[in-house]
């Protein structure tokens, strides 16, 4: 359908003039290098390469890992290997959006920015001085007293404040510690549309997941998002896209309709096995794994599943398969490493394994399979 109607002609012809020399611009020309290489990969002509990647395989993660992870190199300035920003931090929960922030500089992302309301950004400020944080976001108890146009007034500020930023950003972190309130639920809302005006890749996980639950066109179509649920959030989403319950005797082909469904968005299914779709392909990830459960691992997940989504779209061409989708690439490399720091750190602190201590074994695991030297 994009070929039909000359989307993806139109954008390859716009990312062969020459290089302009603002920054900003360079990021827009390489997402939407990014966006032509997503596109091409969901509908390659290559046979073999669609016998190869169509059916349900354990994905070599450890390899994957190789591949994406770019070597460090002194040429190279602050930001080219990844800025990150994470949507999410309200009164109520600062945790959540401060793991996902510092897994993705932990992992080796540049930059880590947060936006999250007032409430949260001292208190997330206060847990690392290497975030970025943005105290920008609104509840609706802050403006219970404004009018209609007043409230209007405030979203248009909220929504321009991250406006500012887009073009800056190589992925966003949709959702951790977001909160329900109804407010701020729609200024997010507006925030994925800017981003998607920029071809801003993202990852929805947590409170994202119910706001995209509830309007799937957010994300429908879009094939730069990527959606992280859990046992609970994938029931949602079965019920609401599919009408229907959860199939585990079919779990392959019913997370390949949903995510086809929803227009080719990426799923990774979190369990005992992560699963991991397109709605073309299924790959599985259940490598190294802990027993034990705390809260937060899902966060350190999607700030991983940012970084990795954003190293993959760097990679030249050759690189990689053409088929090999950078958002399929990205999640089964996030997955494997969280799995591998998770299993370390269970070994050292076995039943008092909490997720800042998973956090401190990212480097260690990376480095384990990715020497920096």
């Amino acid at each position: 359908m994009l070929v039909k109607h000359g989307v993806i002609s139109a954008l390859t012809r716009s990312t062969s003039y020459s290089l302009p020399s603002s920054s900003s611009s360079s990021s827009v020309l390489r997402r939407q290098q990014f966006l032509v290489r997503t596109l091409c990969a969901s509908r390659t002509h290559l046979p073999n390469l669609i016998r190869a990647m169509s059916s349900t395989s354990e994905a070599d993660a450890e390899s994957v890992l190789r591949t994406v992870t770019p070597s460090l190199d002194p040429k190279r300035h602050k930001g080219q290997a990844g800025k990150i920003a994470v949507i999410g931090g309200c009164r109520e929960y600062t945790g959540a959006p401060y793991f996902a922030a510092i897994s993705a500089l932990k992992i080796g992302a540049d930059l880590s920015h947060v936006f999250c309301t007032k409430d949260a950004a001292p208190v997330i400020k206060s847990y690392s001085p290497e975030l970025i944080v943005h105290p920008v976001l609104e509840e609706s108890y802050t403006i219970s007293q404004l009018s209609e146009e007043e409230k209007r007034k405030v979203q248009d500020k909220v929504i321009g404040e991250v406006d500012k930023w887009m073009e800056r950003f190589d992925c966003l972190v949709i959702g951790p510690g977001l909160g329900r309130d109804p407010f701020l639920l729609e200024c997010v809302s507006k925030i994925m549309l800017v981003a998607k005006k920029f071809n801003v890749p993202f990852v929805v996980d947590g409170d994202g997941l119910f706001l995209v639950t509830n309007s799937i066109d957010l994300v429908k179509s879009y094939p730069l998002a990527v959606l992280t649920p859990n046992v609970n959030e994938y029931k949602r989403l079965v019920q609401k896209v599919l009408n229907c319950e959860v199939d585990e005797e079919n779990a392959e082909d019913q997370l390949r309709s949903l995510a086809k469904q929803i227009g080719g968005v990426t799923i990774l299914r979190k369990g005992k096995t992560d699963l991991i779709s397109n709605g073309e392909i299924v790959k599985s990830v259940s490598i190294y794994g802990s027993p034990r459960r705390c809260g937060g691992q899902g966060d350190i997940l999607s700030g991983s599943v940012a970084v990795f989504l954003s190293w993959a779209q760097q990679l030249k061409s050759g690189q990689v398969s053409p088929s090999e989708n950078p958002s399929i690439l990205g999640c089964i490399a996030a997955s494997g490493l969280l799995r591998k720091a998770a299993s370390l750190a269970f070994t050292k602190h076995k039943r008092s394994t909490l997720t800042g201590d998973i956090i401190e074994c990212l480097g260690e695991s990376l480095e384990d399979i990715c020497p920096a030297s």
